[in-house]
């Protein structure tokens, strides 16, 4: 029964992450919206990979897919991509200094934009992308280090292993 307590905290805070990242935000302040739900996606990845997998991943990207109502499956690849990305070197990344752990991030979150604009030129033949999409990515970079602490305080205090 602790377990699956456990287990709901994490799946809480991915829930409060996609609430978080469906929130609309104005036009004019649209470039510097953190990508959320990928930040706490990473931090759970890294983590406890045995616990937040691919699967959580692609489960959550559909979410994001009927709360955006974008075409069912784009997020679900790409969250999942990343995933992997994250997965296939968990402990490399774990044992990096957190500001190493930033530039990961934002590498991770320059992936994420350059994989929706690939996708919205393949689906929607439209090209909506400028030198500005890196400033989300240099956010999200800069949140990790907040996000990280604070997951990582929740993880310690509700013995999340």
């Amino acid at each position: 029964m602790m377990d699956r307590n456990r287990i709901m905290i994490i799946w809480i805070t991915l829930l409060i992450g996609l609430c978080l990242q469906i929130i609309p935000w104005s036009p004019s302040y649209s470039i510097f919206k953190p990508h959320i739900l990928i930040l706490i996606f990473s931090y759970w990845l890294i983590a406890l990979p045995h616990r937040v997998g691919i699967g959580t991943a692609f489960v959550f990207g559909i979410i994001m897919d009927l709360c955006t109502g974008s075409i069912l499956g784009i997020h679900a690849f790409i969250y999942s991509f990343i995933a992997y990305l994250l997965v296939f070197k968990f402990q490399l990344i774990r044992n990096l200094a957190l500001w190493q752990q930033s530039f990961i991030i934002f590498g991770v979150s320059v992936c994420y934009n350059l994989l929706v604009f690939l996708f919205q030129i393949c689906i929607y033949h439209t090209i909506t992308i400028s030198s500005l999409i890196f400033i989300s990515s240099c956010i999200d970079g800069l949140l990790w280090i907040a996000i990280y602490l604070f997951l990582r305080l929740i993880r310690r205090s509700f013995a999340i292993d």
